[in-house]
């Protein structure tokens, strides 16, 4: 089979890899001469623009998968390639959109004629090597015609066709949600490590012993052990957590379906509070405790 790529980056560039490895042909696009040049080592043919991305496709429909940031760029790029296409083609969106957007995208282009696939895609910089988890949303017509490209990207058993337009991404931004509280969960038990009574713990021998037989071990576990098997206490790394969106999406629709999710909404303020140079809420803490109670505070100078 044949299929266009746009977006050439660490996930995109190695999913075209992977995919010419299964021997399919891929037409990647990117503006980067740097990402063409590398797909184009790996066997893909590179493009730098949407019109010469369609016109290199010889097959009938033509598939094209989305392989962008989430938000703006997303929706300029599948609107400017739909722009481009014939009823009955496809366009997948891979990256990490909210489901409710990849829904009405679904719609909109279903008017025109055009098939589109939601994509939760999760496996990160190691889905070349290891293969990926792809969750579909979309009609069942239009998931039998991609599968053998799915499959030849996913990890075996990692392929499910979860449900209708934007179910796929529904279920990787709970998946996203989960994965906030379990790497929380990590970062709180090894900073009580760090600080135990018994110094100098080799945390990164914990984490190689927990892969063996314990029930806490998982895929996060042995990236920690990685991380410390590089840096031992961190010091290269800063303590800033972005977040790019699914977990935010996670808690508002615990919201909205009235399901608890503390821990999940817990492990995403904590990222808010590790953006923080100095916390004005402490600072409060501080005053009200100090005018209460007359219990002492910390100046800036004292601090610094």
């Amino acid at each position: 089979m044949e299929i266009g790529f746009i977006g050439l980056g660490k996930m995109g560039g190695n999913m075209t890899e992977r995919l010419t490895q299964a021997g399919h042909r891929v037409v990647g696009c990117d503006p980067s001469p740097e990402a063409r040049a590398r797909v184009e080592r790996v066997g893909a043919t590179g493009v730098e623009n949407f019109a010469s991305l369609v016109e290199s496709l010889e097959q009938s429909p033509k598939i094209i998968w989305c392989m962008v940031p989430a938000g703006e760029i997303t929706e300029k790029v599948l609107n400017e390639v739909a722009e481009l296409l014939s009823p009955g083609d496809i366009l997948i969106d891979g990256g990490n959109s909210k489901y409710s957007d990849s829904l009405k995208r679904h719609d909109a282009f279903q008017e025109r004629g055009l098939k589109f696939l939601d994509v939760g895609t999760s496996g990160g910089i190691w889905g070349l090597q290891e293969g990926y988890c792809l969750m579909v949303g979309g009609d069942t017509e239009t998931f039998a015609i991609v599968e053998p490209l799915f499959m030849a990207l996913a990890q075996d058993g990692g392929l499910l066709h979860v449900g209708a337009a934007g179910a796929g991404h529904y279920v990787k931004m709970v998946h996203n949600g989960i994965e906030y509280a379990l790497m929380q969960s990590y970062a709180e038990g090894f900073e009580i490590m760090k600080a135990a009574p018994y110094p100098n713990l080799d945390l990164h021998a914990i984490c190689d012993l927990w892969m063996h037989g314990s029930v806490v071990r998982s895929w996060l576990l042995e990236l920690a052990a990685h991380a410390f098997e590089k840096d031992p206490t961190l010091e290269g790394i800063s303590g800033y957590v972005e977040d790019s969106g699914e977990g935010r999406w996670t808690v508002e629709s615990s919201i909205e379906s009235g399901v608890p999710s503390p821990v999940i909404a817990l492990s995403l303020y904590l990222r808010f509070r590790s953006r923080q140079t100095e916390s004005f809420s402490a600072k409060v803490l501080a005053a009200l405790r100090n005018e209460f109670g007359g219990h002492a505070v910390r100046t800036k100078r004292e601090d610094s």
